[in-house]
């Protein structure tokens, strides 16, 4: 199953013990195919797992992908554009939200090309705490490598003329909508 583009979804981002990790009220779906689903959230409630809410300030043209893990969030500033990367499961649209499983490790990239990865004190603790098996340890820490080298090759959607173009039909579709 997949949201159709124009469509307003829920995206809900869980832990892997189950439990809720963060949601956020509304994405807008600008595009979908079998590999993605890309969602624009702007001025959106996005609600932490310990009840903190907070509204996003600008658009965040954001890829879900179906087989990939990890997902990756771009903020459109008046600064240039700036990437934060989850390292999560694949994504999943069950008609009610886009979901998938936060496994703590993320990447930002800023405008200068610069990179951190971040939450490994995270990913360690939750690996102790959750059961991380050795084989899902295995695949977390291949698909970063694989992140980490889409970001260094600015690959799609790692490039300012990628986000621009989305960021295009994004304010196209709105216009229709």
């Amino acid at each position: 199953m997949k949201p159709n583009v124009l469509d307003h979804v829920y995206i809900q981002s869980y832990k892997h013990d189950g439990s809720l990790h963060r949601t956020w009220s509304k994405g807008f779906v600008i595009e979908t195919t079998d590999d993605k689903v890309v969602v624009v959230t702007n001025k959106t409630w996005v609600i932490e797992s310990d009840g903190r809410r907070w509204y996003t300030r600008e658009p965040a043209i954001c890829f879900f992908y179906y087989k990939k893990w990890f997902n990756v969030i771009t903020m459109i500033r008046k600064t240039g554009i700036y990437y934060y990367c989850n390292i999560a499961s694949p994504s999943l649209y069950d008609g009610e939200a886009i979901k998938n499983i936060d496994y703590d490790l993320d990447v930002k990239l800023y405008p200068n090309g610069e990179y951190e990865i971040l939450d490994e004190d995270e990913y360690e603790l939750h690996g102790r705490l959750m059961n991380y098996s050795n084989d899902l340890k295995g695949i977390i820490e291949s698909q970063l490598n694989e992140l980490l080298f889409k970001v260094q090759n600015m690959e799609d959607p790692f490039n300012d003329k990628c986000i621009e173009e989305y960021y295009d039909l994004y304010q196209k579709l709105i216009k229709k909508n």
